[in-house]
């Protein structure tokens, strides 16, 4: 056996087969709707667009933007190991500026795809596979922000719904063959997240421990359970989608497989995300959280981009 397939094994690779090379040639992205803060923001990309260089290939803007927001948030885990230390301020400005620089490399790199003739479907997977991996980060890096690891249940909700809301984007695309975005989406999360960010950066760190009065809770715990419950309402809506019937034969996905296939895979994810936290006798989410969010996340990030592979060769998603 030549040392490509050996290694391939080892690392959990597949390689497409030609059949699937050819769907995924064929495939056609499709998506719909538009958040409230897209239309301005799409202004700021049309013109940023303009601004790099027609060498530079998409890919690569790609991966910058995930780079930096990989960067910021290992400089915030290297002083809130526990995600309940509290880090310079200049921290989360950096992480600020850097996610703000993500979503504008991720807004823009399709474009200067189309700016230069090089859309490929291979860079659709890509792009997803980038965006998988970010909200692992960007998850972690709000919750060393925050200091939710004082209130251990908080940060593991923060991540873990960060986690199910992307696969359940991408879960309603592999049913209806659509991504499709609500009023209040993935843009208006990020912005949200530099928010947070900006506010540690310029009032301090020890604003999120502080008490509202009339409510007699932490800021931290209101502002994060806002969150959450938009969320959920996210969620919400993907199922909702799900469940409405897919583009296959007699409502399948895709794939012309059950719609709640994909459940079984991420719920594997998150039972054992669950069931170790709670069951651990070392506490180890609560020693070493950041590391305990990041292995979960990054799993959850592999069943997602296999799940983007799915839709975009029309195969049924396979075991994790």
């Amino acid at each position: 056996m030549s040392p490509a397939p050996v290694l391939d094994s080892f690392l959990g690779m597949e390689v497409l087969s030609q059949p699937q090379l050819k769907r995924l040639k064929e495939h056609k992205y499709s998506a719909e709707g538009k958040s409230f803060a897209e239309p301005v923001m799409q202004v700021f990309w049309c013109w940023l667009v303009e601004q790099i260089p027609r060498t530079i290939a998409p890919n690569s803007i790609t991966i910058i933007g995930l780079a930096a927001n990989i960067i910021s948030t290992l400089i915030l885990i290297f002083y809130c190991p526990t995600a309940t230390e509290m880090a310079p301020r200049w921290t989360y400005a950096f992480a600020a500026l850097c996610l703000f620089a993500y979503q504008a490399l991720d807004a823009i790199d399709g474009k200067q795809a189309r700016r230069t003739n090089s859309s490929t479907q291979l860079g659709e997977l890509f792009d997803h596979g980038c965006d998988a991996v970010s909200i692992v980060y960007v998850s972690i890096g709000i919750c060393t922000a925050m200091q939710l690891g004082t209130h251990p249940w908080l940060s593991f909700l923060t991540c873990g719904t960060a986690f199910f809301v992307y696969f359940t984007a991408h879960w309603q695309t592999y049913v209806c063959g659509t991504l499709k975005f609500g009023k209040l989406d993935v843009t208006e999360g990020q912005l949200g997240f530099c928010a947070v960010y900006l506010t540690a950066a310029f009032f301090g760190p020890d604003i999120w421990i502080k008490k509202i009065p009339f409510l007699d809770a932490e800021v931290k715990a209101v502002t994060t359970l806002s969150g959450l419950l938009g969320s959920w309402f996210g969620i919400y809506n993907h199922v909702r989608v799900i469940f409405g019937g897919g583009k296959g034969r007699n409502g399948s996905t895709v794939a012309d497989t059950s719609v709640i296939t994909p459940f079984f895979h991420i719920g594997a994810v998150m039972l054992l995300y669950f069931t170790i936290w709670q069951k651990s006798k070392t506490a180890i989410f609560e020693r070493q959280p950041c590391l305990y969010m990041l292995m979960f996340g990054m799993l959850s990030a592999k069943i997602s981009i296999k799940l983007v592979v799915g839709i975009t060769t029309i195969v049924q998603l396979t075991v994790i």
